[in-house]
């Protein structure tokens, strides 16, 4: 049962909705979250450059497959902002001049199938740790330029103007600011702040009422009573409507598979794979840490790898978890995954039945559901945080937030950009580790520091620590720093012994660093003894390293090192003046 289990998850809490008190709490919580889904959906759609009906695809089976497929229990998947707007920023540079929205959607569901293709490799492979290529400073500072970006992305919807003219993004809002202006269409504007105050309100006074939905429903009245979507030459109000919604459920469609295409949407691919998890993971692992439960980084891959296949192959778009969401379906008490089973069940009914209801919905009303949406995801604290901690973690933060604001929305170089930075920051930080020089006061047993300590060093015999990795990125400086040793006590010294309980790995370089550096050092009359090297014994030993150079260089202590290199130097002399002489007594 636990084998089949870890194909089918499912079958791990399938048989607790049995329990009457489980099965009306995920009804409850599927029903909730439905009502947030339907509206977002939509909005995230136009978002990502899609009509509204794409996004009620993308949350209908997707949203059950993630369920039954991955390893957390109450991760809310769907549409969302940030996947929505690297969607919409790929699409138009690769769709030819022209096509309609039939063509875009297919290049769109394309999309989906790479990053969902590309997600299940990773879980099915056991790769999801490469998601730590993304680290926090790069995703802080992405995540704060796309919510601006997202934002000022829908000003044109909101003001009821024509979007501004530019390359980049940055030069796209000006225009609009500037179009806003002089061209602002009352009634949208209308609508909009109708919308965006129901929304703040709820949020405030009742934040367990459905408040986007609450935002839909009033402003479509509204809409509906005063003919807003109606052309002025025909008594109406001349503003921007979703209008006609195709009812129906997705048909199966099998996305084109043309290599030319997917060899300009790989990049994409892969950055909207490794943003979309890193969301879900997170919000899953915050959930998890909540309920007890179990959480499978790479099961949960192969869910959203699945749920984005599957969208792909029912006209949706690429999809990820939900804060949002995922925070309604957790506070409404929803148990299991039967909950978004639920939600998915109640997109399939409105896309049925229900899209003529929608047909007066103010797409000012969508364009303040997707800015109350990001709002949430501007955090400057974490960067200012960052600074306190590692200043380089706050620069790297900054550039990627930089860099993404200036390149949209080509979004996936500020990422590229962030991810080579932290890469960088990270040799750089390894390329240098502490190397410190070991003395102890008189009469203790305990090493020290010497030079922050102001110890007094033996110059016949150094015992030197050596903290970190010794990889190909360092083992020079390990090199140099142990030559300038040598140079400094000039020809006093006999023997050094290297303290190796902070080296837990060596690669092949740092192993031929030390073989060339002991062979050089005894022949010019010092030698190198190594003291508790339990964390890279094995390697040295399956190396040949300890047979060549002799295993009396090895020591489990390092006063036993001491006492070998006193007992071969023979010199009682200058043992009685060393201040490690109570150690070798």
């Amino acid at each position: 049962m636990d084998k089949i289990a870890k194909f089918l998850p499912f079958l791990a809490w399938i048989h607790e909705i049995k329990d009457k008190n489980v099965l009306k709490a995920d009804l409850v919580a599927g029903l909730t979250v439905a009502l947030v889904l339907v509206p977002q959906s939509m909005a995230y759609a136009q978002l990502a450059g899609l009509a509204p009906q794409y996004g009620l695809y993308a949350s209908f089976l997707p949203v059950m497959i993630a369920a039954l497929m991955g390893s957390s229990r109450q991760l809310g998947t769907g549409p969302v902002a940030v996947v929505s707007l690297l969607t919409a920023a790929a699409i138009p540079t690769i769709i030819p001049d022209g096509a309609d929205m039939v063509t875009y959607a297919a290049y769109a569901s394309l999309l989906a199938f790479l990053v969902g293709i590309f997600q299940f490799a990773l879980g099915a492979l056991k790769l999801g740790f490469v998601i730590n290529f993304l680290s926090h400073p790069v995703v802080v500072g992405f995540t704060n330029a796309a919510a601006i970006i997202i934002g000022t992305s829908q000003l044109s919807k909101v003001f009821g103007v024509d979007k501004g003219v530019g390359e980049h993004t940055y030069e796209q809002v000006w225009g609009v600011l500037a179009n806003a202006s002089q061209h602002t269409h009352a009634w949208t504007l209308f609508a909009a702040v109708v919308a965006f105050a129901i929304m703040i309100g709820v949020k405030k006074y009742a934040p367990k009422l459905p408040g986007v939905l609450l935002a839909v429903v009033v402003t479509t009245v509204i809409s509906w009573a005063m003919s807003f979507g109606m052309p002025v030459a025909d008594g109406g109000l001349g503003g921007a409507i979703v209008g006609s919604i195709p009812e129906g459920l997705p048909a199966l469609t099998v996305p084109n598979f043309d290599f030319s295409i997917i060899n300009q949407m790989i990049v994409t691919a892969i950055t909207i794979g490794l943003i979309g998890f890193m969301e879900a993971i997170s919000i899953a692992k915050a959930m998890a840490a909540q309920t007890k439960q179990r959480l499978n980084a790479d099961q949960e891959l192969m869910g959203q790898g699945l749920s984005n296949v599957v969208s792909s192959f029912f006209q949706g778009y690429a999809v990820s978890g939900s804060f949002s969401r995922s925070a309604v379906n957790i506070s409404a008490g929803a148990v299991t995954g039967f909950s978004s089973v639920v939600t998915a069940v109640i997109v399939g009914i409105t896309l049925l039945w229900l899209t003529p209801l929608l047909y007066h919905l103010p797409q000012a009303t969508l364009a303040a559901v997707i800015i109350m949406a990001v709002i949430n995801l501007i955090k400057f604290k974490p960067i200012l945080h960052a600074w306190k901690v590692e200043k380089h973690d706050a620069i790297v933060a900054v550039t990627a937030f930089v860099l993404t604001i200036l390149f949209a929305p080509h979004l996936e170089n500020g990422i590229v950009i962030g991810v080579i930075l932290s890469l960088g920051l990270f040799l750089f930080r390894t390329m240098e580790p502490r190397f410190t020089e070991l003395s102890t006061h008189d009469g203790s047993t305990m090493f020290m520091n010497a030079l922050d300590n102001d110890l007094n060093r033996c110059e016949v015999v150094a015992i030197v620590k050596y903290s970190g990795s010794l990889y190909f990125a360092n083992a020079g400086y390990f090199e140099d720093r142990m030559l300038k040793l040598i140079a400094d006590k000039h020809h006093c010294l006999k023997y050094i012994i290297v303290d190796m309980a902070g080296i837990n790995q060596i690669d092949a370089s740092g192993e031929e660093m030390l073989s060339g550096l002991l062979d050089r050092c005894s022949a010019a009359g010092v030698e190198i003894l190594f003291a508790r090297m339990e964390g890279i014994e094995k390697v040295l030993i399956r190396s040949g390293f300890v047979d060549k150079h002799g295993k009396d260089r090895f020591y489990e202590r390092r006063t036993d090192a001491l006492r070998y290199a006193w007992k071969e130097l023979g010199d009682e002399e200058a043992a009685s003046k060393s201040p490690l002489k109570h150690l070798i007594s």
